[in-house]
């Protein structure tokens, strides 16, 4: 049968897929749309199978917070290539999957997979576009965190983003952009000291007593030069303690006191392509 340009124009709306994929897919199935759709998401999951041992080392990574600014969510969205990465659609497509993501209870990759979008699972939206767009995309990280106030930062170019939660609301935007982005920059490992796994400060405290005993410090004092150094790496790689970088005579503790007292970080979420 003839197949109409506007037949064609409808499906490539409903899927995305390209105008030829859509034609050919309205040939093969006589103009039948579901069955159409059902064709095109058959050579998703062919793609799918194929590539499947294809690393995915571009994408996406977006931050969203709810309306009331109580809950965020951050999502890494990988592909193959930087030019699909930085594709309007598949940035959209990451936002959509953010937003569903956002409004439900899901709180890790498997369960974002299982909700629905567009009528279809996300796990089957996504084999749906790697069919469209001819690449493996997967979703690699995803969280979500909840405080009284949450603030995203995605820095440009879309390859990292953050969410930090505040224990208040009401303290001046700046603020939380300033320390979204401090988190951004300094990648530190944890909020304060306390909240720094145990696994990396027996690390911390067995590289300080190598260092030590290869400066040749006697062996009654490892420990205490490795304690020392814990300290010193608290500092640097604990949000809280870190110098604030736009001001560092002064820690983030202290910025967020001097801005309202109390105010301080529960927690925050940072995720980047690499």
């Amino acid at each position: 049968m003839a197949i109409k340009a506007a037949d064609v124009s409808k499906l490539r709306k409903m899927t995305g897929a390209g105008m030829m994929d859509c034609k050919k897919a309205l040939t093969e199935t006589d103009g039948d749309f579901d069955a159409a759709v059902e064709y095109i998401r058959k050579k998703g999951q062919a793609m799918a199978s194929k590539r499947a041992d294809r690393e995915t080392t571009e994408g996406a990574t977006r931050a969203m917070v709810s309306a009331d600014g109580k809950k965020g969510a951050v999502l890494v969205l990988k592909c193959e290539t930087d030019f699909v990465g930085k594709n309007e659609s598949f940035v959209a497509l990451t936002d959509s999957i953010l937003e569903t993501a956002l409004k439900s209870d899901a709180t890790n990759v498997d369960a974002v997979l299982e909700l629905t979008l567009n009528g279809l699972s996300i796990k089957d939206v996504i084999t749906e576009q790697i069919g469209v767009i001819g690449e493996k995309i997967e979703i690699a990280n995803y969280a979500v965190l909840t405080a009284e106030h949450v603030v995203p930062y995605i820095h440009p170019g879309n390859q990292l983003s953050v969410i930090v939660g505040f224990n208040q609301a009401g303290f001046p935007e700046q603020v939380g952009k300033d320390v979204a982005m401090q988190v951004a920059a300094m990648a530190p490992v944890g909020v304060d000291k306390e909240s720094v796994p145990a696994d990396i400060v027996e690390q911390e405290l067995r590289i300080g007593r190598d260092k030590a005993k290869e400066e040749g410090k006697p062996e009654a004092m490892l420990d205490k030069i490795a304690q020392g150094r814990l300290g010193k790496f608290f500092k640097e790689s604990t949000l809280l303690e870190q110098d604030f970088v736009k001001d560092n005579k002064k820690s983030i503790k202290q910025y967020l006191e001097e801005s309202s007292k109390g105010l301080t970080v529960t927690d925050f979420k940072r995720f980047s392509l690499s």
